[in-house]
């Protein structure tokens, strides 16, 4: 799913719907209609809890257990409109409007089909409170960021048949994709320890800010979530200005005439960069805070990797910066980066390569776990 947020407001034209077809696909109708709105002073965890307070009373407070970070102008509420109208189009769902009576209630089960951590249950209800605001998840046996084993029911909710097939592909598409994310950011900051794992930008497109919730989740950090928050000068900057010194000197020239106060991050490649930025902090006041070691972990024939780069720089810096290590950077590789006395390993994989955790929402549980005992997959 792509995703694409402008500036300015951005009508999405959809084809006006049958008249049989139920509220719920003449609601997606009017979403679409309607200029998505980007928020821009309030923060995304300042929306996210007005909306469980208020305007979601079905949503349990308790299931954002850890909350999104904050994003001056992503709207989580308006993904989440825009997946839903991407499913629906401009018909609606034929089968389930062919097949299943509008009237009738259920409960449906969500079911752990492998095992991992588990993540966007509080999206989840978000995507069941924008269907249908009468749909109850009455019980979440877990919460975000928990380890769950196959064939464990995660959760229950309970309302119109409807209204919950309707919403199943979306909420298990958001949880499935977090809880991937969260289970391969759980087993690789803890093989990092003690230094911190990182993800980078390299997310989904338009699901910047879910990506890194994930990582949240997970018990990783989160680097800058965008261009806005922080500097980081990477090898195409200093390419373009000159020298890493030039640059550095630049970025710091323009936040003392901005009057800007964040973080600044350099990345350097070789030693040799190391000493040169080293040396220009040391006879200039500078904004940097942190120095980037990329690609100093060096692969071996043998799958290992060395490490003594890295150890070198770490030791040059000699906690004048926080560091952050990067490039080749796996589950077999953390440990041993980790050791060298980083403070940070940054992981583009985390969102970039994620694989999703397999999670479904069964009516018939009895018979969804029978068949998943058959395929191995419960």
């Amino acid at each position: 799913m792509v995703i694409l947020f402008i500036q300015s407001p951005m009508i999405l034209h959809c084809p006006p719907l049958q008249p049989q077809l139920p509220q719920y696909s003449q609601k997606l109708t009017r979403a679409c209609r309607r200029p998505i709105r980007l928020l821009t002073a309030v923060s995304v965890q300042r929306r996210s809890d007005r909306m469980y307070a208020t305007a979601n009373p079905g949503v349990s407070v308790q299931s954002m257990v850890i909350k999104p970070p904050s994003h001056p102008t992503y709207d989580l509420n308006g993904v989440i409109k825009l997946a839903l109208a991407e499913d629906a189009g401009d018909l609606g769902d034929v089968t389930t409007l062919a097949t299943v009576p509008s009237d009738v209630e259920v409960e449906a089960h969500f079911l752990a089909k492998e095992d991992g951590v588990i993540a966007g249950i509080a999206l989840a209800e978000m995507v069941f409170q924008e269907v249908d605001p009468s749909l109850k998840v009455v019980e979440w046996s877990q919460k975000d960021g928990d380890y769950v084993h196959k064939g464990l029911k995660i959760g229950r909710v309970y309302g119109t048949a409807y209204s919950i097939v309707v919403a199943e592909r979306v909420a298990l598409n958001f949880m499935q994709r977090m809880s991937g994310i969260a289970t391969l950011t759980k087993a690789m900051a803890d093989l990092a320890h003690p230094a911190i794992i990182l993800e980078t930008r390299k997310t989904a497109p338009g699901l910047r800010l879910v990506d890194k919730w994930a990582v949240l989740i997970g018990g990783g950090r989160n680097h800058r979530m965008g261009l806005f928050d922080m500097v980081l000068i990477k090898d195409n900057h200093i390419s373009a200005a000159g020298s890493v010194t030039s640059a550095v000197k630049s970025v710091d020239a323009y936040l003392e005439k901005k009057n800007i106060t964040m973080e600044v991050e350099v990345e350097t490649r070789t030693l040799e960069e190391v000493h040169e930025v080293l040396h220009y902090a040391s006879q200039s006041k500078t904004s940097l805070t942190r120095i980037m070691l990329d690609n100093m972990v060096v692969p071996l024939p043998s799958g290992d990797v060395d490490v003594s780069m890295l150890k070198d720089a770490v030791k040059l810096i000699n906690g004048r910066f926080e560091t952050e290590a990067s490039g080749n950077v796996t589950i077999e590789t953390v440990h041993k980066i980790g050791s060298t006395g980083v403070t940070y390993i940054s992981s583009g994989a985390l969102t970039h390569s994620v694989k999703a955790l397999d999670i479904s929402l069964k009516i018939d549980t009895e018979l969804a776990l029978k068949v998943g005992r058959r395929t191995k997959r419960a």
